[in-house]
């Protein structure tokens, strides 16, 4: 199978952007936090394991929806 035309001009295929420095201590903030409520849970809630992990989670995807939302909503304003 054979393309004909290139999705992406050159020029936005080869650049590419850095992750600022802020951005990935956030992330590290973020995922120690998740870890944290799963600790919480876990260990002062004494809800169990399972419950603990799917809070965790469900947090984490939270997290995750906002995170592509911003970044959608920066992307265009561009």
């Amino acid at each position: 199978m054979t393309v004909d035309q290139d999705v992406l001009p050159e020029d936005e295929r080869t650049r590419q952007q850095e992750v600022p420095t802020a951005v990935l201590l956030a992330y590290a903030a973020a995922a120690t936090g998740v870890f944290g409520w799963f600790l919480f849970g876990l260990l002062v809630q004494q809800q169990g394991f399972v419950d603990s992990v799917g809070e965790a989670a469900g947090t984490a995807f939270a997290l995750l929806l906002a995170v592509s939302v911003i970044g959608t909503l920066r992307r265009n304003g561009e």
